[in-house]
């Protein structure tokens, strides 16, 4: 079986993880493992981006709030993943800040935001976000 390393590129011990030990638990047994934290489900959403698994993004996103169709752009190339901060916002709720580097049909591409998040029933869902430019400071 080929070792894939996870996509998300969260380490231990300087090393970078497995899919199969990181995000591929969460992308692959979301009905009896759910991530634990809002940061894990984030960067197991980023893995699903980068994978294409649009079954899972649409699992963890809160259904209020998930668009019908999430039009996945066939041209882009995920790059990496920097998480810039984490904190609890209340007793169910949830913000991270991400840095997912791209590349689209050929140009460099940055997206930033600060992703919002709620606990419901022992499971972590994504609300939206806000993205950041270079006009909206970044949150501490």
């Amino acid at each position: 079986m080929k070792r894939v390393l996870c996509c998300c590129g969260r380490k231990n011990k300087n090393k970078l993880l497995l899919l199969s030990q990181c995000c591929g638990r969460y992308l692959e047994h979301f009905d009896t493992m759910p991530a634990p934290d809002a940061e894990s489900l984030m960067r197991s959403r980023y893995s699903a981006f980068v994978l294409g698994r649009e079954d899972y993004l649409k699992k963890t996103w809160l259904e209020t709030t998930c668009p019908s169709d999430l039009n996945f752009e066939p041209d882009v190339k995920w790059l990496g993943l920097e998480v810039r901060g984490y904190r609890l916002t209340g007793p169910a709720q949830a913000e991270v800040e991400f840095v997912a580097l791209s590349r689209l049909k050929g140009q460099p591409t940055r997206l930033h935001e600060r992703s919002r998040f709620i606990q419901d029933n022992g499971r972590w869902f994504y609300v939206d976000g806000i993205l950041f430019t270079p006009e909206h400071p970044r949150f501490v």
